[in-house]
């Protein structure tokens, strides 16, 4: 574990240098922006809106109180899209979707002697190939998470006013009660640490892989793993931080 961390926070030693060619990297970033972001928005669309469904009929269908108010559905949707849901699972299914591909693909280019054709030619090839993915994770996967929450109260709004458990007027009110601006704050700053782990474990893994096919697959399945351990871990530590 120790020498684990030790090439870790090395390898994000090299990742973090001025790029050698600006015009390349930011040329880099718009692919990135494309693979790592834009491909992503329909699986995160479909399970936002599912999520958000499931839990507005869960919560409305737990009511059984007359006391408690019937906005106490949107209320409740819209915390736990915001709080959780949105930033927390949506960054697990990242984790699977994009974390596998770029391990499986820094780890063919280690395999094929790819990275080791760039360090011959002088090219820093852990700036070349993680740094772009990196910053534009970060800087897109906050996007992702905001059209998620979105998404996800609007599929509750649906299932409840398809299903006819309470009134639109109802559902609409408990998402305009007691809104806090921070919640988003805390939710953003969360998916941007996630976004940070989930690219750098998974091109850690890709990046040290020796060995041919087989070493690929097992590194695409360790990102994954030790991704979305990292997100857990760390949702704990930015929710005591951040909240309490």
């Amino acid at each position: 574990m120790i020498r684990h961390f030790g090439s870790y926070f090395l390898l994000m030693q090299q990742v973090f240098r001025r790029p050698d060619k600006a015009r390349i990297f930011w040329r880099q970033l718009l692919v990135e922006f494309q693979s790592l972001g834009v491909d992503s928005l329909g699986i995160v669309a479909i399970i936002s809106v599912f999520m958000g469904a499931v839990v507005a009929l869960q919560t409305a269908f737990n009511i059984d109180s007359p006391l408690i108010p019937a906005y106490t559905v949107g209320f409740t949707t819209r915390q736990s899209m915001i709080l959780e849901f949105s930033p927390t699972v949506i960054s697990l299914i990242l984790a699977g979707k994009v974390g596998s591909r770029i391990a499986s693909e820094i780890g063919t280019m280690r395999v094929t002697e790819q990275i080791d054709a760039m360090q011959i030619m002088g090219v820093n090839s852990a700036n070349f190939l993680i740094f772009p993915k990196v910053v534009s994770a970060m800087l897109f996967n906050p996007i992702l998470i905001v059209i998620s929450m979105f998404l996800g109260i609007f599929g509750g709004w649906l299932a409840c006013t398809a299903s006819g458990v309470i009134t639109s007027e109802d559902y609409i009110e408990g998402i305009r009660v007691w809104f806090d601006p921070y919640t988003i704050t805390y939710a953003l700053i969360k998916t941007i640490v996630f976004a940070f782990l989930i690219v750098s474990v998974s091109a850690y893994h890709g990046y040290r892989i020796s060995g041919g096919a087989l070493e690929v697959g097992r590194a695409s399945t360790k990102a994954v793993v030790y991704s979305s351990i990292l997100i857990i871990i760390f949702n704990l530590i930015l929710t005591q931080l951040l909240l309490v």
